[in-house]
């Protein structure tokens, strides 16, 4: 690993068995001197529940935000972002009023600055809650999706996202992909990711999914949500397959609306359901819910977060799924039009959630479930199955018998040069080749020393270092080429597309980075201006791969299926031919000017 150690206080120091059994008193370190074996006891894990309180049962179901790189010192600017949403100070703080059972990591929060800050936090947060009467191990999670949704970037490893593993079809690859990815997290102290995205992506215009999935075929998505949970899992990080019972054919993003499916029950079984049927027959450790209203499944016009049809009818019984079911944020738009703040979260634990992920008001919802069971609409009994469910799954991760992570856990895994060739070989198997007229590609340096590349600079996920255009000209000038950058944006003005065309006149090839574009966009005029130019064009699609459809004159197109690095560095080697184009379409190309036609199949891509 290449990390300075910026932002950590140096205190990732493991401590020993003894203070761990002393922090936990007890039940608590009778379960933890009874070690993995105790997955299968479940008399135990009753015994320790017995002994809880109310209020502390309630605290286990929740997972919640923080804000701070410190568990205990955060900066100023966070303590007061902690004090107005959640009405503590700290970290600590935090478990020692609500008791959580689990804390989710954000970038934006300042969870994640570097590995050794990362390790020290989750330290931090075990040894605030362990050191409580009946203190229990806390579940740190995060959404490390890879491509475009990463949590933890560099200098940890990135990989290509879902969908350009699902263009390279490699199970293999998935599997290596959670193997590693998992033990990076776990020697962060992050035990569960809430990843694989186990939706079949059929939308082009799906605003919130799209490359965050496989593909558009559910026995192949099926097939790379079950090796990448395997990955995962063998890593000692629970999976979370998400999002049930499918969010892949909706054009409304539920973060800011109420999404609808349409599909019918027999559609739903056979293009929704065979991801998270292989996930469940893989062990998944828990499944994230929809906010999404399925009438087919249940026509109360719920969300599915909200729906025990859907979440104890088929999940539960139909699906035989025991493992813990979490929700997906209860801070977004889809679960919260029909339903106050107060009442989601008690109505989803009715439907048959036990995980109740980052409410936007914790004190509110904290009460709401507490007042719930006090007037008798849940039974503690209820909450008893939840809770079992979720000290099943911290057992089964071994946070009982060992909580802390250690600076040399980091030095050892956390990107290290195997795990970065590892990725970078991954990404090389996914780009995908999709025009090459007059076999412009690979390109020659000879012939076209001088490349101009300009594009799209949508907002950096954590695996980039740059905009895209600046990432790939690096890369080109790496690889022999004299390549100099020119963002020209996601919505280029006219004098933009201008000042492009100018320089292109003075390159002797072009590469044009292109994101999501549409028929009317500027990123299409641009494109086109730079074809009439003369010059060579080269596009490069580094988020849908849709693009191409609008796009007709240009000579050559590549599948990029993100703007990170591992990504866009694997192009360039593609552009260069340093390595063959491998990646084949995991979903269908349809005719801009006639949606009904397929200008590009599944499984298409052209090789040199």
């Amino acid at each position: 690993m290449h990390d300075t150690g910026t932002g950590s206080t140096g205190n990732t120091a493991q401590p020993s068995r003894r203070t761990v059994l002393a922090a936990t008193a007890g039940v608590t370190a009778a379960l933890a001197a009874s070690g993995p074996s105790y997955a299968a006891d479940d008399s135990k894990l009753q015994g320790l529940i017995s002994r809880m309180s109310l209020e502390e049962k309630v605290g286990q179901l929740f997972v919640t935000r923080v804000y701070g790189h410190s568990a205990t010192a955060p900066d100023q600017a966070d303590i007061d972002a902690n004090l107005k949403e959640i009405g503590v100070r700290t970290a600590a703080e935090l478990v020692a009023k609500y008791r959580v059972g689990g804390i989710i990591y954000f970038a934006w929060a300042h969870n994640t600055r570097a590995p050794h800050q990362i390790a020290d936090l989750s330290n931090g947060i075990q040894r605030a809650s362990l050191e409580l009467p009946r203190g229990l191990p806390v579940l740190i999670s995060t959404d490390q999706e890879h491509g475009i949704v990463a949590r933890v970037g560099r200098p940890a490893t990135l990989f290509p996202g879902a969908m350009a593993v699902g263009a390279g079809g490699s199970r293999s690859d998935a599997r290596t992909l959670g193997r590693i990815a998992g033990r990076e997290l776990r020697a962060m102290g992050i035990r569960q990711d809430y990843s694989p995205v186990a939706d079949v992506n059929v939308n082009p215009a799906n605003p919130v999914i799209g490359v965050r999935s496989f593909g558009a075929d559910p026995r192949a998505v099926a097939a790379l949500v079950a090796a990448e949970v395997a990955g995962y899992q063998g890593s000692g990080v629970a999976a979370t397959a998400k999002h049930f019972p499918g969010h892949g054919d909706t054009n409304v993003d539920s973060h800011t609306g109420f999404p609808t499916i349409t599909h019918s029950r027999e559609l739903w079984e056979k293009l929704d359901a065979p991801p998270f049927r292989a996930a469940i027959a893989a062990g998944i450790d828990s499944i994230m819910t929809a906010h999404l209203m399925v009438p087919a499944l249940d026509d109360s016009g719920d969300p599915a977060t909200l729906s025990r049809p859907i979440l104890t009818g088929i999940l539960r019984e139909r699906l035989g799924y025991d493992g813990v079911v979490v929700t997906d944020s209860l801070g977004m738009e889809g679960v919260r039009t029909k339903y106050g703040d107060d009442r989601v979260p008690v109505l989803a634990l009715k439907a048959g959630v036990d995980q109740l992920l980052n409410p936007p008001n914790l004190d509110l919802a904290w009460n709401a479930v507490l007042a719930a069971v006090r007037n008798g609409e849940l039974t503690e009994a209820r909450l008893d199955e939840s809770v079992q469910r979720i000290l099943r799954l911290k057992t089964k991760l071994r946070l009982f018998r060992a909580p802390y992570v250690s600076r040399e856990g980091v030095e050892r895994t956390v990107g290290t040069r195997a795990h970065l060739a590892a990725a970078d070989r991954i990404a090389e198997r996914t780009t995908t080749l999709l025009v090459n007229e007059g076999r412009l590609l690979p390109l020659s340096r000879r012939r076209y020393p001088k490349v101009l590349v300009v594009g799209a600079d949508p907002a950096s996920p954590s695996g980039t270092t740059g905009p895209p255009t600046g990432v790939l000209a690096a890369a080109l000038t790496g690889l022999g080429f004299t390549a100099t950058a020119l963002p020209t944006g996601t919505a280029p003005s006219a004098a933009v597309i201008a000042r492009a065309v100018a320089a292109a006149r003075d390159a002797d090839a072009v590469v044009a980075a292109t994101y999501n574009v549409t028929a009317g966009s500027g990123q299409k005029t641009l494109v086109e201006q730079l074809v009439a130019t003369g010059r060579p064009v080269v596009a490069v699609a580094i988020r849908n791969p849709y693009d191409v459809a609008h796009l007709p004159s240009v000579p050559a197109c590549l599948a990029a299926y993100s703007w990170t690095d591992v990504e866009l560095r694997a192009a360039a080697r593609v552009i260069a031919g340093r390595v063959e184009p491998r990646g084949k379409l995991p979903v269908a190309v349809r005719r801009a000017d006639d949606p009904e036609q397929v200008l590009y199949p599944i499984g298409y891509g052209l090789s040199y």
